[in-house]
C-alpha cells in the first residue's frame, strides 16, 4: 500500500485495491467475481450484493473491476430516483462501450434507498434497462428482500456478504497502523474494532481521528473518544447499576447518558446474566427489566411520556437492588449482540418470503399460501437430493438463483 497524505480520508486511501485485501468475504468474492467475469453466460443480467453497512460491498466491486481492467460507472440510488433520471444517467451506459472500447461494469449503490413518491417508476425503468444491458449491472443493498425490490430480484442474482467480526476488523486496522507507522497496544486496537460493531468504515474513521496527528493510539484518548459511540460512558453506567446496591448511586446512572433507554435495556440484558450469579438475584432483576418493557409499551400505546421516569428507575435502581450483595468478580461488559441477531433473522425471513413469492407466481396462489403450504414440501424435496435433475428443473421453473436454491437445501 502507498502511504497516503495525512489529510486524505483513510477510508478512501486504504479501500481494497486488490481482491486479496478484501477481508472476511471469501464466498461472496468468489461468487461475485464469477458473475462479473462470466457475465455473458449468466441467466440473469444483474446481481444484488447485499450485507450490513460497512462490510465491504462497494470496495469489493471496485477491486474486482480494477483487477479485471473494467471501466466502472458508479451511481448512487439517491441520485437517480425516477424513470427519467435512470434513463438519462444509466440508459446509454448499458448499451455503449467506453471511449477506448473497454469492457465496463455498472454499479448502482444502495438500491434499497429507492422509496417514496419521488421514486415512482424508478425500479421498473431500472429492470427494463437491465434486461437489455450489454454489461453487468451490480447493485448493492442492505436489505434486498423489501417488497419494493421484488421486480428487481426477479432479474437479479443475489450474492451475500457476511457481517465482519472483530477479528476481521482488527486485521484491517492493524494493517493501516503498520502502513501509517502508528504505535498501538493490541488490546486498545481490539477494543476499537469491537466498539465499531460490523462497520469497518466507522472503525477506520475513528482510528484516523484518534491517531493521525500523534502517530499513536493512546489508551486514554480511546476511552474519551467521541460522542458517536458512548462505550466508556455506558460502561461506567453499567458499573454503577450492576456493581452497586445503593439506590442513590444507581438511580442517576443514566442521567447524562446519550444512549436511549431501548439501547440501555439491551446493554443490561446482555451483561446482567454475566454479573449476577445467584438465580434469585437474576430472577428479580429480570422482573424489573420486564416492568420497564411494560412501561415502554404503555408509552407507545397511550403516549404517556411521564412513564419514562419509571422505565429509567426500573432499569437502574430496580436492577441494582435485585442482588442481595455486591459481586466482587471482574466482568468484561460487552455490546449487545441482539441487534445483529435480529438483522440476521430478518434476512433469513425476507429470503424465505422472496422464495415464496416466486413459488406463488408459478403456482397461481397467494404468497401466504405458498409460504405455508408449498414451500415446506419443496424445501424437503430439495433437502433430500434424491433426483437432482428434477430439483434443478424445479429451481429453473420457479426462477430460483443459486443462493436461493442453496437456501432451499439447508
Amino acid at each position: 500500500m502507498i502511504n497516503p497524505r495525512a489529510q486524505t480520508p483513510w477510508t478512501h486511501a486504504y479501500s481494497p485495491k486488490l481482491l486479496s485485501e478484501v477481508v472476511g468475504q471469501e464466498t461472496g468474492l468468489r461468487d461475485l467475481t464469477e458473475y462479473i467475469t462470466r457475465y455473458k453466460q449468466q441467466k440473469r443480467k444483474a446481481c444484488i450484493v447485499h450485507g450490513p453497512t460497512g462490510c465491504g460491498k462497494t470496495s469489493a466491486i471496485h477491486a474486482i473491476a480494477r483487477q479485471h481492467n473494467l471501466e466502472i460507472l458508479e451511481v448512487n440510488a439517491s441520485d437517480v430516483r425516477n424513470k427519467e433520471q435512470i434513463d438519462s444517467v444509466i440508459g446509454g451506459a448499458t448499451k455503449q462501450r467506453s471511449l477506448f472500447f473497454q469492457e465496463k461494469l455498472i454499479l448502482l449503490d444502495e438500491v434499497d434507498g429507492l422509496s417514496g413518491n419521488d421514486d415512482r417508476g424508478g425500479i421498473p425503468a431500472l429492470v427494463a434497462l437491465i434486461e437489455g444491458s450489454a454489461f453487468p449491472v451490480v447493485c448493492t443493498a442492505t436489505n434486498p428482500y423489501e417488497q419494493k425490490l421484488s421486480s428487481l430480484r426477479k432479474v437479479s442474482s443475489l450474492i451475500e456478504f457476511q457481517p465482519l467480526n472483530s477479528d476481521h476488523m482488527f486485521e484491517i486496522l492493524k494493517r493501516i497502523c503498520v502502513a501509517e507507522n502508528i504505535t498501538f497496544a493490541e488490546d486498545d486496537l481490539r477494543a476499537l474494532a469491537r466498539r465499531s460493531g460490523t462497520d469497518v468504515r466507522a472503525a477506520i474513521t475513528d482510528l484516523q481521528s484518534l491517531s493521525s496527528s500523534t502517530r499513536r493510539l493512546d489508551h486514554n484518548d480511546l476511552e474519551m473518544a467521541g460522542q458517536r459511540e458512548q462505550t466508556e460512558t455506558i460502561m461506567n453506567a453499567l458499573l454503577r447499576v450492576l456493581k452497586s446496591t445503593d439506590i442513590q448511586i444507581a438511580i442517576s446512572a443514566f442521567d447524562n447518558l446519550q444512549e436511549d433507554l431501548d439501547e440501555i435495556s439491551l446493554w443490561i440484558d446482555e451483561n446482567m446474566p454475566k454479573e449476577y450469579d445467584q438465580p434469585e438475584d437474576l430472577a428479580r432483576a429480570y422482573d424489573y427489566l420486564s416492568q420497564a418493557d411494560i412501561m415502554k409499551a404503555r408509552i407507545r400505546r397511550w403516549q404517556h411520556w411521564r412513564f419514562m421516569v419509571y422505565v429509567s428507575a426500573y432499569l437502574s435502581a430496580g436492577v441494582a437492588v435485585s442482588k442481595s450483595e455486591k459481586y466482587k468478580k471482574f466482568v468484561q461488559y460487552e455490546r449487545t449482540k441482539r441487534l445483529l441477531k435480529i438483522w440476521m433473522a430478518n434476512q433469513k425471513y425476507f429470503k424465505r418470503k422472496a422464495i415464496a413469492e416466486k413459488i406463488a407466481a408459478v403456482t397461481h396462489t397467494s404468497a401466504r399460501r405458498a409460504l405455508q403450504d408449498s414451500l415446506p414440501y419443496l424445501q424437503e424435496a430439495f433437502r433430500s437430493g434424491k433426483d437432482k435433475v428434477a430439483i434443478e428443473a424445479m429451481a429453473a421453473e420457479i426462477g430460483l438463483d443459486d443462493e436461493e436454491a442453496q437456501w432451499m437445501r439447508k
